[in-house]
């Protein structure tokens, strides 16, 4: 069951409706971030000859290590008031959503950033 993805096989639509909540707000910003720093360039994509573009190993691994320094970061969550480390928002909505659906909170609380 999702609110913003449709039920298919092999996907879990409540899950992605919750990380979409953090598309914008954390991988589009790191991924922009390491680009308007030149840390990723054009030269670190590679074609295959069937048309699919990948990353180079080092600039995927340059990638993951920003990625699991920023999820280390804290923050102070908008709905609850408690700092907390980024890596643990996705987890941290699943919970309110399930307190959600079981009536436990009138409405949703959306991870909004200040």
């Amino acid at each position: 069951m999702g609110f913003l993805h449709q039920v298919r096989s092999g996907r879990d639509s409540l899950a992605q409706d919750i990380l979409e909540e953090f598309r914008s707000w954390f991988i589009d910003r790191m991924v922009l971030s390491l680009i308007n720093r030149r840390q990723i360039k054009p030269q670190d994509f590679e074609v295959e000859v069937s048309g699919a573009v990948k990353l180079k190993d080092d600039t995927r691994k340059l990638l993951l290590t920003t990625l699991q320094t920023r999820k280390q970061e804290k923050i102070q969550h908008p709905f609850l008031g408690e700092e907390v480390q980024i890596g643990l928002l996705p987890h941290i909505q699943a919970l309110l959503l399930a307190r959600h659906l079981r009536g436990d909170l009138q409405e949703y609380p959306p991870f909004v950033p200040r």
